[in-house]
């Protein structure tokens, strides 16, 4: 079966990190801290084959962990214990998700591939284990399903899934997975009602 990885990614953040584009002294460099990701069926009734979660160690460009701000923790539900247990490092969570992904094109609300290659990686001081090319913006999609300009550019992606009211189970906004779900509930329901065709994935 075709298929299409819907993925999303958290990354280190402050109150306000976003505004000041990550450039206060004392915020953080955006590496990710999780992945998520959801294999979706293009074909029969598009289904959703599986999911990957993964957490990282965040490190900074010297090698140190970078503690997580209770800020971050609030947004994410992500816990410095959750990290502790179940952290591997970038590496390792890069091979796993592109072992996931089984060679499919992997889609994101934005370039979040930009935060968990270019950044992570830079900084880190490893090499991209993923090529760009096998990364693309999900926003064309809904572009291609005819989702208005203006929504676009304000419905974020933990709020896709409810702008079209689609049902869904509970998903905590701001974790990677449950992000990842909104935009792939979406994804499924638009092919399934017909506004978005399957070869949209292979074409945009």
């Amino acid at each position: 079966m075709r298929t299409a990885i819907i993925f999303d990614c958290e990354f280190l953040c402050l109150e306000g990190s976003q505004r000041r584009f990550w450039c206060a002294a004392h915020d953080p460099d955006p590496v990710i801290a999780q992945i998520g990701a959801v294999r979706l069926g293009l074909e029969d009734d598009f289904p959703l084959l599986a999911t990957h979660k993964a957490y990282i160690r965040p490190i900074d460009r010297f090698g140190r962990r970078y503690e997580l701000d209770p800020f971050f923790t609030q947004l994410t539900g992500i816990t410095p214990d959750d990290i502790e247990t179940e952290g591997v490092a970038l590496a390792e969570a890069l091979a796993g998700v592109d072992r996931f992904s089984d060679g499919a094109r992997f889609w994101s609300w934005g370039k979040d591939e930009l935060n968990m290659m270019a950044i992570s990686c830079y900084v880190a001081g490893i090499q991209p284990s993923i090529p760009a090319t096998r990364f693309d913006n999900a926003v064309k999609l809904l572009i291609a399903a005819g989702m208005p300009i203006g929504d676009l550019a304000r419905t974020p992606s933990n709020k896709l899934a409810d702008y079209y009211g689609v049902e869904h189970p509970p998903l905590q906004g701001h974790d990677a997975l449950g992000d990842a779900l909104s935009v792939t509930y979406t994804l499924q329901y638009l092919m399934k009602t017909r506004r978005l065709r399957p070869e949209a994935f292979e074409r945009l």
